[in-house]
């Protein structure tokens, strides 16, 4: 590692110390793009990395509320406003016990690139809290919602930040935090976006980073000659991302044989298709999470306990979270012939998994392959700020065009001498360009 690219990352760490997954995140994009930094003095002057890896403000707030036995409950809420060179905060907001600074901080850079590559404009920023609505009655998450917008209504607005759904944030919980911020401002802005479609809300939004996913991962194909058609896919998680993914992988052609949960994996060698496809919404939408019982309705068989990369399969799509891809993981997939891994979840693999699968098969980085989701979210801002609703074909299409440009700016920037794609090198150098050219043009913001 060149030693003064160590002597950054060493004082990031010292910055923020036990934020492992922010820390993770900043050393990849780091790495991949210190020779290109190096190559351009002028952002070395105005500390552009520097500055870059450093929220604009991060907000981290009490949520008290009541539960249904009157018992006052305390959880704690955050909202990461990362960057807004190129635009509004946009990002999740996440509800989950797992959410802390770091994770989040972790996210609202990620989404920094992401956003960019869309060419879209908006800014990155992440939310959340560590309350969870898994078991929650519609009461308590309504209440729960509200008190977590009577605090964050402050800092967020139309043109300002525009916070979106993620993981435990769905149309209902969206639904009740735009009720309570329309109410406590009494304005009828575009300020969230996965709104219902009764009340602004965009087409395939549910569906969009999943149906993104597979956009890119046939851009991928596509550029070996190759076509999604035949192809046998292995999916985690059976959320949106994954139900996404599911259903526009099997409309083109290809085969899903897995998606998992907490408590283990299926593994349908049928394919999951029609009313299979259905029974995972079903799933979902009854605030279950786990997968067992897809495995009792339709015969096939349970891995409890495991994750999916031990089938043999043509492509690995994580959709679940972040490191849910390991080194030992990676080297099973090669093994059974494996030839692509395309992370439709946020860092989804580990840092050794990412590099081994660089290196070794073709490998995308999360920044890039779902991005789809923030894609229509930026869709529906437009669709909000004109007043208009597009039709799902206009907006699949807009979608699709999104994913294809993504794809070809990962091809520009991360094309080696040897005629290799390094997508990872790509999405990163691609993301960083946009937004330290604007954040240059700025000034010392």
């Amino acid at each position: 590692m060149d030693s003064k690219m160590q002597v950054f990352i060493n004082e990031v760490q010292r910055k923020n110390p036990g934020e492992e997954e922010f820390l993770q995140a900043v050393q990849e994009v780091v790495e991949t793009v210190w020779d290109f930094y190096r190559e351009n003095p002028r952002y070395q002057k105005a500390k552009i990395l520097e500055r870059m890896v450093e929220p604009e403000r991060v907000i981290m707030f009490r949520v008290p509320w009541v539960d249904d036995k009157g018992e006052v409950q305390v959880n704690r809420g955050f909202r990461v406003e990362f960057n807004s060179a190129i635009g509004p905060y946009k990002g999740g907001i996440r509800f989950h016990s797992s959410v802390s600074l770091s994770s989040l901080k972790f996210l609202g850079f990620e989404q920094t690139f992401k956003n960019s590559l869309t060419s879209l404009p908006m800014g990155g920023g992440k939310g959340g809290s560590d309350f969870n609505p898994r078991g929650k009655s519609d009461g308590e998450v309504m209440r729960f919602c509200q008190a977590f917008i009577s605090e964050l209504f402050r800092h967020i607005g139309p043109d300002t930040d525009v916070p979106a759904g993620d993981i435990g944030v769905g149309a209902r919980e969206i639904g009740y935090m735009f009720g309570m911020y329309k109410k406590l401002r009494n304005q009828f802005t575009g300020v969230f976006t996965g709104k219902g479609r009764e009340f602004g809300g965009s087409v395939i939004r549910p569906e969009a980073t999943g149906y993104g996913a597979i956009y890119f991962v046939r851009e991928m194909l596509a550029l070996k000659g190759e076509s999604l058609a035949g192809k046998t896919i292995a999916v985690s998680g059976f959320g949106n991302v994954a139900w996404g993914a599911v259903s526009k992988a099997v409309e083109l052609g290809a085969k899903v044989v897995t998606i998992s949960g907490p408590d283990g994996y299926i593994y349908d060698p049928n394919g999951i298709s029609g009313e299979k496809i259905d029974y995972m919404l079903m799933l979902r939408n009854s605030n279950n999470d786990v997968v067992q019982p897809y495995a009792e309705q339709f015969g096939v068989s349970f891995f409890a306990g495991k994750k999916p990369w031990e089938q043999k399969v043509d492509i690995a799509i994580p959709c679940a979270i972040q490191n849910e891809l390991n080194e030992t993981d990676v080297k099973t997939l090669i093994k059974n012939g494996c030839q692509l891994i395309a992370e439709a979840s946020n860092m989804g693999c580990t840092a050794d998994a990412a590099i081994l699968a660089t290196e070794k098969i073709t490998f995308a980085p999360g920044k890039a392959v779902n991005a789809g989701g923030v894609a229509v979210s930026g869709l529906e801002m437009s669709q909000n700020s004109m007043r208009l609703s597009w039709t799902r074909e206009e907006v699949d299409e807009k979608l699709k065009h999104i994913m294809i440009n993504i794809h070809n700016t990962c091809v520009k920037y991360g094309k080696t001498p040897d005629g290799k794609i390094n997508y990872m090198k790509g999405a990163n150098i691609g993301g960083f360009v946009k937004v330290a050219e604007a954040m240059m043009a700025q000034g010392i913001v």
